[in-house]
């Protein structure tokens, strides 16, 4: 296993990113004597393997492929996945509205592919995850150690967050299910005062409830966004807006846990 952030010469075992002239990309796990595939042709990892990379490699028909290591977004919207993954540009927004940084303790309920989790482990945090389908536990885990390692403070246990949470002292509670205000009650016991529960969800249904299930609570300065994300197109004179957007995809809503005692 290889860290992220290697430096150096790639090597077997490692993921890289192969771009073509077209920008077509794929994520590709190397391995001695194995050969990449596509309807253009083939290409070695031999020939990968031991070269730098922002190389660009020739395969049998000629087409030639650019190779980086891959980015975290590379890997979200590249890995195998089961659920729907959180966009990337959600991922950016969730761990600044969360606040997430380097040792604290975080619950993640709907761990889903470890998409999630990637950015939070990234960003320093020690995570527990509750998953509720063990298909979608065992892809995280597997998703998140091909990334990051086997050694990440990263655990995923099978089991329904609305029926407790055993942590206690959180500073973060990060939901991506579909009805969130269960959990409220449980996320109020395990945080610390001070911490922040915040959730994803796709309808401003779901997120008006949450949001009166907060107010009821002991929660205060919610919060409600989303992002959307416009690329350019930008070659020579031709500068536009591409005509394509990664427009709505969910909703967040973050609050803070009120100090014990106090509206709730």
């Amino acid at each position: 296993m290889v860290a992220p952030g290697s430096r150096g010469v790639v090597v077997a075992g490692e993921r890289v990113l192969l771009v073509d002239a077209k920008d077509r990309r794929y994520l590709v796990t190397l391995a001695p004597g194995a050969t990449f595939h596509t309807h253009a042709g083939s290409l070695a990892h031999d020939d990968l393997i031991g070269h730098e990379e922002g190389e660009v490699v020739a395969g049998s028909t000629g087409r030639r492929y650019l190779m980086m290591r891959p980015t975290l977004e590379d890997v979200v919207l590249k890995m195998p996945r089961g659920a729907q993954v959180i966009y990337p540009k959600d991922l950016g927004a969730i761990l600044i509205a969360a606040d997430v940084g380097p040792g604290q303790r975080v619950l993640e309920a709907g761990v889903g592919s470890g998409a999630l989790s990637m950015a939070l482990l990234r960003a320093g945090a020690s995570l527990v995850g509750y998953e509720v389908r063990e298909d979608f536990a065992a892809r995280a885990r597997a998703n998140v150690a091909a990334f990051l390692g086997p050694d990440v403070d990263y655990r995923v246990e099978f089991r329904d967050v609305t029926e407790g949470i055993d942590e206690r002292n959180l500073d973060r509670v990060v939901l991506d299910m579909p009805e969130p205000w269960r959990v409220l009650a449980p996320a109020a016991r395990a945080l610390r005062p001070g911490g922040i529960v915040l959730a994803y969800l796709p309808t401003i249904n779901q997120t008006a409830e949450l949001r009166r299930a907060l107010d009821e609570g002991p929660f205060a300065l919610a919060s409600t966004s989303e992002v959307l994300h416009r690329t350019w197109h930008v070659e020579a004179r031709s500068v536009r807006p591409d005509h394509r957007m990664v427009a709505h995809t969910g909703f967040l809503t973050w609050a803070r846990r009120l100090a014990r005692g106090t509206g709730g």
